[in-house]
């Protein structure tokens, strides 16, 4: 099994890299949705974030209110780190969990797309990282078109996040995504041909 760590700040073009090589055949798991996965009801996850949170976070489903713990760990960074303490590590195991059952059926090359990949020390779950970036600019210009935020909403995000240099030393592949979507899709195939290719048959 290879497994590809995809990393990317906001605006980055990360989840078009990823939608490229999976219409490619290569299985994604995206640590995103994986995450929403770690606060079902009745979870590891769900009883620790209630138990460090407090019960005023379970919402009326006893499902936790993700914009209550939002308010809670956005506004002190303490309280962020104490959550993420909490769920990386159960977020590392069931990415772990689903990258094993893949290559249980025969899966011989997997993404995980993983926005925190480094912040959170999930390193040994890849064989390799690829990052995808993006001139500020550009990034501004995209996610202003896709979510209508305000320039200083998305500054303020772009500087929450781990910078592209830091990023950059953790990389093997650099893939530069300033251009069109055409271009990306030139890009990631011809990757995709040198360093992919050869392992999934």
């Amino acid at each position: 099994m290879f497994v590809i760590g995809l990393i990317g700040g906001i605006g980055s073009g990360k989840s078009s890299v990823s939608a490229i090589l999976n219409s490619l055949g290569v299985d994604v798991i995206d640590a995103d949705k994986v995450g929403h996965e770690a606060y079902t009801p009745d979870s590891e996850g769900w009883r620790k974030v209630i138990s460090a949170f407090g019960q005023d976070i379970v919402g009326p489903e006893n499902e936790i209110d993700r914009k209550k713990l939002g308010s809670i760990v956005f506004s002190d960074p303490s309280e962020m780190e104490k959550l993420n303490k909490l769920m990386h590590p159960i977020i590392h195991d069931l990415v772990e969990e689903k990258i094993q059952n893949l290559a249980d059926q025969g899966i011989n090359v997997v993404v995980l797309e993983a926005a925190i990949l480094i912040e959170a020390n999930w390193q040994d779950l890849t064989d390799e990282i690829w990052l995808a970036k993006a001139n500020r600019e550009v990034v501004i210009e995209r996610v202003q078109l896709r979510n209508n935020f305000s320039r200083e909403e998305i500054i303020k995000r772009i500087e929450s996040q781990m910078s592209n240099n830091d990023r950059e030393k953790h990389a093997d592949i650099v893939i530069d995504n300033d251009g069109t979507i055409e271009q990306l899709e030139e890009t990631v195939k011809t990757l995709w041909q040198s360093r992919v290719n050869g392992r999934v048959t």
